[in-house]
């Protein structure tokens, strides 16, 4: 009972003092005391660098990667410069070596790269568009079966403006290939006159009233192709010019099918 009325007594004499010491920002154990860096008052004294060691706080900050890609071909160029103009057999050897030194580290990188594209199936574009022989006979064959059948449901929903004009020579050899186009997917092209004559393959036309500028086109070149969509009433020009029919169903293909840099 009396060990604890004395500790009792202690704790309360204490309280004053530890409220001084923290209102007092460690006043009476840094200053009175003199207790230094045992109760975080002074700095703690840097350890001595062992032999050949350098200290931190001496360490020059080390160049970003940017940087030292940046100084590595400076030094190239100066090899380089120096044994173009002064071609003595150190300078030459001098830069060979460094050059050779830099395409070692680069064939690393490129060796590298290839590993990690192999290993991760999202990196690789080439699986999105082959490069060998038999990738790309796949990839075409696989495209042009999706090309034709998006033709053949085009017709469902759009169809397409055909601007020429009858003295324009170009139309005439155009005119076959958009009436072949028609044909072949039973696509509705409807073929507007800029000057009134007649174009081969289309007997039927109309002369064009400003349907070629409320189309969105521009200049009056001809030929010119618009795919209409019947359903949000708007237009997509496909193009100007002499097209053969797979470039015109690639066209539309990527127009209506894809979005910006998707198959890219």
């Amino acid at each position: 009972m009396k060990r604890s009325i004395v500790t009792l007594i202690v704790a309360v004499l204490a309280m004053p003092v530890l409220a001084q010491a923290q209102q007092s920002d460690g006043e009476l154990y840094c200053d009175q005391r003199k207790l230094g860096h045992w109760f975080y008052c002074d700095e703690p004294e840097p350890e001595p660098a062992e032999d050949g060691e350098v200290p931190i706080e001496n360490t020059a900050a080390q160049p970003s990667y940017t940087e030292q890609l940046a100084s590595i071909s400076r030094e190239l160029d100066e090899r380089k410069a120096r044994a173009i103009l002064e071609p003595t057999t150190e300078n030459v050897r001098e830069y060979i070596s460094f050059q050779r030194q830099q395409l070692d580290r680069a064939s690393g990188f490129a060796d590298v790269w290839a590993r990690t594209v192999w290993q991760n199936p999202d990196l690789d574009y080439t699986l999105e568009r082959p490069v060998g022989n038999l990738g790309k006979q796949s990839w075409r064959t696989e495209r042009t079966a999706a090309q034709d059948s998006m033709m053949r449901d085009l017709t469902q929903r759009y169809g397409v403006f055909y601007f020429y004009s009858q003295s324009c020579g170009a139309c005439s050899t155009f005119s076959p290939i958009v009436r072949g186009l028609s044909d072949r997917y039973g696509l509705d092209v409807l073929a507007v006159s800029m000057d009134g004559g007649v174009t081969p393959g289309f007997p039927e036309y109309v002369v064009n009233q400003g349907q070629y500028e409320r189309m969105g086109l521009q200049g009056s070149r001809v030929p010119a192709l618009v795919l209409f969509d019947t359903e949000t009433k708007s237009t997509v020009p496909i193009g100007y010019g002499v097209m053969a029919q797979d470039e015109v169903i690639q066209r539309i293909f990527y127009l209506t099918q894809t979005q910006p840099g998707e198959d890219y």
